[in-house]
């Protein structure tokens, strides 16, 4: 979708084996990758890091020295002369002092010797910017003194500290935190394998991740995206799958059409059924028990029918989602709202967890939302995208519905739930999110009404003045959901369309 940017991820440690704990940071909330979320400290390879090749080892091993100093006040004991770059380091033009830091390095080259590359990851493509990290172990054992701690200076990070693996899992597990997708895959098998294993076992375990295997991407305990090439609007080129459950789990919007992302699909699948998709380790076998459908868009039901024949489980949707279709799945039950439906245990061992299915039209006639009753997660289908707007698309699309089903979603949520959506990366701050869409909408209705006052009557010209700034090439998508909201402006005797088919204000 984007460009890649080339990062290096930090994986600090102290201790040795099953007694390891490792340090993490907490982004601060605000940032718009992964605010509020711990990670492991680390950033994008610059300038002063490389020779020319940024993603080389070397230069990773650069990177990861000099974030170590800037985020939490890392240094080796050979580069004390070093120590007062920092606060430069840390300014948002900070070449001069990576530039001084470099030297520093160069005076000392064994200082390298200390940080050890391991893995590689590649963000899958469904966000607008990709990161292609590469991950390096550093033994704070052997870099600090043995009193040292983490110092956090507010600002891009706002917490940091050592945590043995299974602790903050188990935190994670219970709701009371936010922890990056990569690094819980890699702490569940750092907690199983301690850290000799794991730096012999991880560098196979990713390079298969980037040989196409699905990440085990999980923002939230329980549920896992899995994001998948399918013919879609731009600038989104992925729908996002969801396996939603631990004991028994439903597989939301399973969208390709192409054999090949099929199979993807199933092999996360199989993995999850049979139990191999925790850190490797042998666990209970799992029940697959449905396909639920936000809506009928192509997008998302390109593999309803053969996920539900292949494992013998229904097809769930609103009854105006599955009169839309043409299934050939034997089984078939309609959803509607309010419809309650029984995942067991969660994640952290909690009874009586739940996921309950909300009629949102607007988007389209049978869409639904799924919101879950442990971590307040929701699923969102397409009534938001984290890529772009929603196109809404009359006759079946209705701007009216759409507003009031944000309304009413948003009301559903908590503070800080976290909205899984079908295109883009996951947000925190869902019913944020959800209140934004609401007031862009207003916007575009205050600008839209604005125009017709103005006597700007025909359809192509309002979306030249309503969508100034929107890429010329997406304004045939555009001129469908300004159809929608002048449709609602009628109906809410707003303006009015002539003879002719042009439109004003009344």
């Amino acid at each position: 979708m984007g460009k890649t940017r080339i990062a290096t991820a930090a994986l600090v440690t102290r201790g040795l084996g099953q007694d390891v704990r490792v340090l993490v940071v907490r982004r601060n909330p605000v940032l718009r990758f992964f605010g509020g979320y711990w990670a492991f400290p680390g950033g994008g390879v610059d300038g002063a890091d490389h020779d020319g090749e940024p993603d080389a080892d070397v230069s990773h091993c650069r990177c990861a020295l000099r974030e170590l100093l800037e985020e939490v006040g890392l240094l080796d004991p050979r580069l004390q002369g070093a120590a007062d770059l920092r606060p430069g380091l840390m300014e948002r033009d900070s070449a001069a002092a990576s530039a001084e830091f470099r030297r520093h390095l160069d005076a000392a080259p064994e200082v390298l010797e200390t940080v050890t590359p391991f893995a590689r990851l590649t963000t899958p493509p469904f966000a607008p910017v990709l990161y292609r990290t590469r991950f390096v172990h550093v033994d704070a054992d052997a870099v600090a003194a043995p009193e040292w701690e983490p110092t956090i200076v507010e600002g891009e990070l706002v917490d940091g500290a050592f945590w043995k693996p299974a602790e903050l899992l188990e935190s994670w597990n219970r709701g009371e935190r936010l922890v990056a997708p990569p690094v819980v895959f890699m702490l569940e098998h750092l907690a199983r394998l301690g850290l000799e294993r794991f730096l012999e076992e991880m560098p196979g375990l990713a390079a298969g991740l980037e040989a196409g295997k699905l990440h085990p991407i999980r923002n939230v305990p329980g549920i896992i995206m899995a994001p998948l090439d399918t013919e879609t609007l731009p600038p989104a080129t992925t729908t996002n799958c969801y396996l939603v459950g631990e004991d028994r789990f439903f597989a939301v919007d399973p969208a390709p059409t192409d054999p090949e992302e099929q199979k993807r699909l199933f092999d996360l699948i199989d993995d999850r059924v049979a139990g191999h998709d925790r850190a490797g380790a042998e666990s209970p076998e799992r029940d697959f028990v449905g396909v639920i459908l936000t809506h009928h868009h192509p997008d998302h039901v390109g593999a309803a029918d053969a996920t539900a024949k292949r494992y013998d489980v229904p097809v769930l949707a609103h009854p105006e989602t599955l009169n839309r279709l043409d299934l050939e799945a034997l089984n078939i039950r309609p959803l509607e709202d309010g419809v309650v439906l029984p995942l067991c245990n969660a994640p952290d061992g909690s009874p009586d967890w739940k996921l309950t299915a909300h009629h949102t039209p607007g988007h389209a006639p049978g869409h639904l939302v799924l919101t879950e009753s442990r971590y307040g997660a929701l699923i969102a289908g397409d009534l938001v995208s984290t890529v772009s707007t929603i196109v809404i698309d009359p006759p079946e699309g209705n701007m009216a519905q759409y507003l009031d089903s944000l309304q009413r979603t948003a009301e559903l949520l908590g503070e800080n739930a976290v909205l899984h959506p079908s295109h883009g990366p996951v947000a925190s701050d869902g019913r944020a999110v959800l209140q934004r869409y609401i007031e862009h909408r207003k916007l575009r209705e205050d600008s839209l009404i604005a125009a017709l006052r103005d006597g700007v009557s025909a359809e192509g010209d309002l979306v030249v003045r309503v969508y100034a700034g929107v890429d010329e090439r997406l304004f045939p998508i555009a001129a469908r959901s300004l159809r929608a909201g002048l449709e609602k402006l009628r109906d809410e005797g707003k303006a009015e369309e002539t003879a002719s088919g042009e439109w004003g204000a009344r």
